[in-house]
């Protein structure tokens, strides 16, 4: 798979950054300046056999005025799908890598009065770049980072040394009740222009954005980005078809197998990236039909709307989609 906008970056640095997570310092191979980058970005990094190669994406964790490095932290997933193993196991100083431009669909909302980040493990990576940014321009935030124990806490030491500390709590699971994170207390009444921010693991995320909403916090204040999805069949999942509306070609999506996956065997192929619904690289637009939508990437106003969806993850309610390819 192609990664698009593709650079080449040599890793000038490896660092572990707490239990199981790694930093990674990339340069451009030929010492030329990288392409700018917002608060929130992230890059896809291939890597692996050249001829298996495996792409994910990767938070950008440095200060966005920098523009000579990308800085990366990746936690080691024993249980992943192998790009975790490859960045911990493979990749070394002096490596060359093939990376995409830096792509944000996690964007800070500049015009709000006040932001609230919450990172739960390695989802500090955006929200540590995001705080960087909000302090560099006088903006109104607080920042909490919650983790098993400090010793997988990645970027302690460069939090407390930095300008926001005295904006930044973090918090322990092992740790005494009382520095604990109160999800339902903090999350208890939405302020007006007040943004939120989430990032980390799914059951982390989906306890702050379920006690958001469920308090009434409008969905234009809430901003997240998930890093992985848990795909499985669902009982019930049957064959449906696909037509392309340039074509009027039909294809017929097995039960077994994906929109990108079928549209592929036909020779039509589709960008993907994470192919777990959670990057948004593969969004194609639906001009008739009825999406089942299984993504992590759409807030349940896009769902609702039923105008575009991910083929990578996601399937029909009808008999047939047309599809804008």
């Amino acid at each position: 798979m192609s990664v698009a906008g593709a650079l080449r970056v040599r890793v000038a640095g490896k660092r572990a950054e707490a239990a199981g997570i790694c930093s990674f310092e990339l340069v451009e191979a030929e010492g030329r300046p990288l392409p700018s980058f917002s608060a929130g970005s992230h890059v896809d990094v291939t890597v692996g056999d050249p001829a298996n190669p495996i792409t994910r994406q990767y938070s950008l964790c440095n200060d966005p005025a920098e523009s000579h490095r990308y800085l990366i932290a990746v936690l080691h997933d024993p249980a992943g799908r192998g790009g975790s193993a490859a960045m911990h196991e493979r990749v070394q100083v002096g490596d060359v890598l093939t990376i995409s431009a830096p792509k944000n669909h996690f964007a800070l909302a500049h015009d709000a009065k006040r932001h609230l980040l919450l990172a739960g493990g390695i989802g500090i990576t955006p929200i540590l770049c995001m705080a960087e940014r909000l302090a560099a321009t006088g903006a109104e935030f607080e920042l909490h980072y919650c983790t098993r124990s400090r010793e997988r806490t990645a970027f302690a030491e460069r939090i407390a040394a930095s300008a926001f500390a005295p904006k930044a709590a973090l918090h322990f699971d092992d740790g005494p009740a009382g520095q604990k994170f109160d999800i339902g207390a903090r999350l208890a009444k939405p302020q007006a222009g007040e943004h939120l921010y989430v990032c980390g693991p799914k059951g982390f995320m989906d306890a702050v954005l379920g006690t958001a909403r469920a308090n009434g916090w409008p969905e234009a204040q809430l901003h997240y980005e998930f890093f992985a999805a848990e795909l499985a069949p669902v009982a019930g999942d049957a064959s449906f078809e696909v037509q392309i509306a340039s074509s009027g070609r039909i294809v017929v999506v097995p039960k077994d197998k994906t929109v990108v996956q079928a549209l592929a065997a036909a020779g039509v192929e589709v960008q993907t990236s994470c192919e777990q619904g959670v990057c948004g690289t593969c969004i194609t637009r639906v001009l008739a039909g009825t999406p089942d939508h299984r993504d992590l990437y759409f807030t349940p106003e896009e769902h609702a709307a039923n105008d575009q969806f991910t083929p990578c993850c996601s399937r029909s309610k009808s008999a047939r989609l047309v599809l804008d390819l």
